[in-house]
This record gives C-alpha cells, structure tokens and sequence, in this order.
C-alpha cells in the first residue's frame, strides 16, 4: 500500500496484524481468532467462523447452505467447490407447471453443500480437531446471542411477508428481533452437536438426512435420502486473469467469478484515468457488462457449459471487448440472473502464511422458507437460479448444480500470495470484485478505503444503480454518456466487503462499514 489514508465515510480503520479474522459478524469474527489463539490454523478459524455465523447471523446463511473456498496452503492455492445439485427428481416436466422459476418452497430446494465443506477443508488443511471448532457456535445457541443492528434490519425488512405461509419457519425466526434482543436457538446447537461428532455423516447419510427427507416427503418436496447421500464437495482448478501485476483467481463455473475475470481482462487492456473520474467508473462499467451478459449465457454446471471458461477468457475476445468500449454507453439486452442477495463471507489468515477465501450462503434472504422441524436447519433456495429457458446451459433438470452467485476471491503476485478478499451480495459480488481489484492494483488504496468507497451496480434492466455518497458530479457525466443511472437511498443492496492482503511484515485488514462486522486480529 502506497496510501493510508481513508478518503470516505466511514467508522472503520485498516487492521494490520500477523493473524487475522474478517468477516460480517463481530461474534463469528472472535470465534475464528479464539480458535486461532487455541493453536489452530487458518483454516481451522474460518471453518469455526462459517459454524457460528450459521447460528448469530441466519439473515444470510444456514445449515442449508452451499459453499465455496480458496485455500492458500502457504505455497500454493486451492479451490473448494461445495454447492450441491438439484433432486433426481427434479425433471424439466415437473416444472411446467410455472412461468417462473419459484422463489420460495420445496422446489427451489438443492442439496446443501456447507456441512460438507467445513469437513472436507478440516481433513485436507486442519490442525485441531473438527469437534472443537463448533464450540462457540454452540454456546451462542444455547445461551444467547445479541443481535447486531444490520442483521436485525436484515431480519425485519421481508421475511415477516416473505415466508409467513411457512409454519416451522414462523417457529424458528418469527416474531422477528430488534437489535440488541438477546436470541436463543437450542434447536440448531443440538444439530451441530451431531454434525461436530458425526463429522457431518448425520447430515448426508443419518438421522438428520433423514429428517430431512422426512420433511420433504411431507411437504411436498423431491428431495430425498439418495440426493443428500451422492452429494461430494469437489477441489477444482481454480480459473485466473492475470491484471497489471496481480492474478486474480476465482473458483469455476458454476460459480459467476468468470464475470469479474471478463470484466478485468478488458479493463488490463485499457488506461483507467484517476481515481474515481468519470472516465474510470464508465470504463469499468462497459467491461463488467461484458462480464456480466457472458456470464448469464453461457455459466452452469460445468458438465452442461457450451463454451468452457477458457474460451471466455480468450486474449483476443477481452482485446475486441475492450477495443469496442467508447465514450458512450452500450447498449445491451436485460438478463435474468442478477437476483438473489443474502450471503456471508469470511476471510483468515495466520503467522504460517496460510489463507482463507470463504463464502456461504442461503441465496435469498433466509433461503427457501423451508425449516426442517426440530432441528434449526433452514434451507437454501439455490434452485431459484435455474431458468425455464428450452436449451439454456442452466435449464432446470435432474442432478444438476445451478448457476451460483456466492464467489471467494483471491490474489497473488508472481507465485506469492497478496490477497483473500470477497464482497457478499448476490449480483453486486462480481461488480465488487472488480472494484475492489481496480482499487488496490490500479489506485493503491488500503483495504478499508478500497471497501469504503462508494459503489456502482449494474442492474438486471442493464441501469446503473448508485450508492449514498457516489460522486454527484460522476454520476450525471455517466447519464450524459447514456447510462440510466438510479440513485439509491440505501447501501444495503451493494454487499459487503472482506479484505485481508499480505503487508511486509503481517497483513492488513479491512471490514465493510455496510455490515457490521470487524477484521480482528493478533
């Protein structure tokens, strides 16, 4: 870093320490750090992190979860692919009866992939025993959490609408908390009791897969024992784009990270102008929407992609991309992926030079409204990511993973490790990545001023939404360009940052100001 300073709103400083924790929630985030002053390593402190915000922030995330993870081992990067697929049930008939992919309901429901996340990352990479990583999590459900003021918005603002028609969930999370109130959830520590002796075997092969299955048959859904026991989280070659000095790395399809790769392959090709100019907020704008259109045409599970990840990311494609950026916007047809928006990240990282890119998520808001009773298990509603279009990629089908959202990021210079960062928030999280990337490498800010500054994000529609506090004058130079730009009210819809970089002796942290989370460290 070549500047410290903190040029925008904000109640946050840069955190420069040699063991590290950041993510959305301060509870969760001393979980990880406890865990890492107990001897364990980073992978051990975001694992236990992933565990405890499942019980104190279920606004984002679950026991219904998927998950992805970049694992820099201290020489080399790994990638974690944890999302589950559809029921074998699920057949392309079945679903004629909607116009739509369903939001909500047993329909939407995939098999969950973080239970078997957390174990496959403790037996590759874990130092302490995959027992006591679920210790706090479990104290927090049986004694009480407090609940911070964004979790609390989060928590009060839909879900009283959204899944009012879902009896075991009502039980679960409704009435709805205020900040402060104190929470207790006794029914997912007994869950995690299970999984944490079991090592998740209870979750895909025992009594809660078959509760599970039990409550599917009951309510009407397909998912069934079969699913859940098949499921395998899988350790992937992870795809890159390289970006002036850094290579940014992304786990592949079916995940969206290619969207941020596109978008800075074109953006290396191009002179940015200053920090925060016109000029660089309309260049970064074309190329994500390059980014963002390949990715909804062509992003599925791998097995079903027409064009593979490397023809996207030809040089000369990026070139001609780059090459056909203007002074005005550019017109382009609306897509269908850039919905969803509630998830949780986390990044670590340790004194042995070990770090963690880790995402979970339930997709939208508390996932599919489905709660499997007696056991705090909320499940995700990962199937919404699907579409009904004849010949897609990511047709609706049997034993299929759906396009994916959720996306760790991770940096490196040379062959060196530099950074772990991630931004939750649906659509927003490609967008983030390549702002945040941009920041660092083209303008040298600190973690914190990169999550800090205000923020742009393209719409389904192809509009530009703009946070509180975008530069005014910025933002009518964009509509004079042509861009439909909407300014927002809130920051709520713009994700949340987690970044941790390697420093030269230690790192350095920064946590969103959008959340309420913190990066702590030793």
């Amino acid at each position: 870093m070549e500047d410290d300073s903190l040029p925008y709103e904000s109640r946050r400083a840069p955190l420069f320490a040699t063991n590290i924790v950041a993510t959305s929630q301060p509870l969760a985030a001393q979980a990880g750090l406890n865990i890492l002053k107990a001897g364990g390593n980073a992978v051990d402190a975001a694992i236990a992190t992933a565990i405890t915000l499942t019980v104190v922030e279920p606004t984002g995330n679950g026991l219904g979860s998927d998950a992805f993870a970049i694992v820099w081992d201290g020489n080399q990067l790994h990638g974690v692919n944890g999302s589950g697929k559809s029921p074998k049930a699920w057949s392309r008939k079945y679903f004629e009866k909607y116009d739509e992919m369903p939001q909500f309901g047993w329909d939407t429901v995939t098999v969950p992939g973080a239970v078997s996340t957390w174990v496959a990352l403790s037996e590759k990479f874990g130092k302490l025993s995959f027992e006591r990583l679920f210790e706090e999590a479990i104290k927090y459900g049986e004694s009480g959490f407090h609940v911070g003021f964004r979790t609390a918005y989060d928590w009060n603002h839909g879900p009283e609408s959204w899944y009012s028609s879902y009896e075991s969930f009502r039980n679960e999370f409704l009435p709805a908390p205020k900040t402060g109130d104190l929470i207790m959830r006794p029914d997912i520590s007994r869950t995690l009791s299970e999984i944490a002796v079991t090592k998740g075997e209870s979750f895909y092969r025992g009594s809660l897969a078959e509760k599970i299955e039990e409550a599917a048959k009951i309510g009407g859904g397909r998912l069934r024992l079969e699913d859940l026991e098949d499921h395998q989280t899988e350790f992937v070659e992870l795809i890159n784009q390289d970006f002036r000095d850094v290579c940014a790395h992304e786990i592949p399809p079916n995940g969206q990270g290619i969207a941020a790769l596109i978008a800075l392959g074109i953006l290396d090709q191009l002179e940015v102008g200053e920090l925060d100019s016109l000029d660089s907020f309309h260049m970064q704008i074309e190329a994500m929407k390059v980014g963002l259109f390949l990715a909804d045409r062509y992003v599925a599970d791998p097995k079903q992609m027409k064009l593979q990840p490397a023809d996207l990311l030809n040089e000369y494609l990026l070139r001609e991309y780059a090459r056909k950026i203007g002074k005005s916007a550019s017109p382009m047809p609306p897509i269908d992926r850039l919905k969803g928006g509630d998830t949780v990240y986390l990044s670590a990282c340790d004194s042995s030079g070990v770090m963690v890119s880790f995402i979970q998520s339930n997709y939208f808001g508390f996932g599919s409204g489905i709660v499997v009773p007696g056991t705090g298990i909320a499940l995700q509603n990962r199937g919404w990511g699907f579409t009904l279009e004849r010949g897609h990629p990511n047709e609706v089908g049997p034993d299929k993973k759906p396009f994916h959202t959720i996306i760790p990021g991770f940096l490196t210079k040379g062959s060196a490790s530099f950074g772990s960062f991630g931004v939750m928030g649906g659509p927003m999280q490609a967008q983030g990545h390549l702002q945040i990337i941009n920041r660092i490498v083209n303008y040298h800010q600190n973690p914190q001023a990169a999550s800090d500054a205000p923020r742009w994000q393209i719409l389904s529609d192809f509009s530009v939404a703009v946070e509180p506090g975008f530069p005014s004058s910025v933002a009518e130079g964009l509509v004079e360009r042509g861009h439909n730009v909407k300014y927002m009210t809130s920051y709520h819809s713009f994700g949340g940052a987690q970044i941790i970089l390697n420093n030269d002796n230690g790192y350095v942290a920064g946590s969103d100001h959008r959340k309420e989370g913190a990066a702590v460290g030793f």
